[in-house]
């Protein structure tokens, strides 16, 4: 498969479960995290899907077009590593959706990297909520889910709270 063909998969997939997510938690209260903004196509399709809730994106180094690019007072600033913290002390568990597309082409480090946050992002997640990540996340509590059907295996992950 053409690196173009799994770059194409990835999105119509994140696209799906983002989609998913988003309906599944309509009624639910708290905000939203994007932990990366990159430049800004995730962000921006969020704040079309779910306009009606704050959406707060972690980024070290924000440097997406303005028209996708969160205000000030919704861009956590820093190392996700230590903003996920501060941001257990400051939102609690309430995030009803967590989208994180954090990993580059060296899947190793990519894995390796979903090992350190996903303990970081499980007390985050609000009952009912969902994580869509595009690597599989390794949680303690949080189950994965089964994809909506116009999803592709592999290219994206769901995860909720065990029934």
């Amino acid at each position: 498969m053409s690196r173009l063909d799994v770059f194409i998969n990835r999105m119509v997939s994140q696209r799906a479960c983002l989609n998913h997510a988003a309906a599944a938690t309509k009624g639910l209260r708290g905000p939203v995290f994007e932990l990366g903004l990159g430049n800004g196509r995730t962000f921006h399709h969020m704040r079309e899907i779910m306009a009606e809730r704050d959406i707060f994106v972690f980024e070290r180094d924000p440097t997406a077009q303005p028209d996708s690019t969160p205000s000030e007072d919704r861009l956590i600033l820093g190392d996700v590593r230590k903003t996920l913290v501060d941001a257990l002390t400051r939102f609690g568990p309430t995030a009803t959706v967590v989208h994180a597309d954090l990993g580059g082409q060296d899947l190793r480090k990519n894995d390796v990297f979903a090992k350190e946050i996903s303990p970081l992002v499980e007390p985050l997640l609000a009952k009912g909520g969902f994580m869509v990540s595009s690597d599989r996340m390794y949680f303690a509590e949080l189950e994965e889910l089964a994809l909506p059907p116009d999803a592709i295996p592999g290219r994206c992950f769901l995860y909720g709270h065990r029934s």
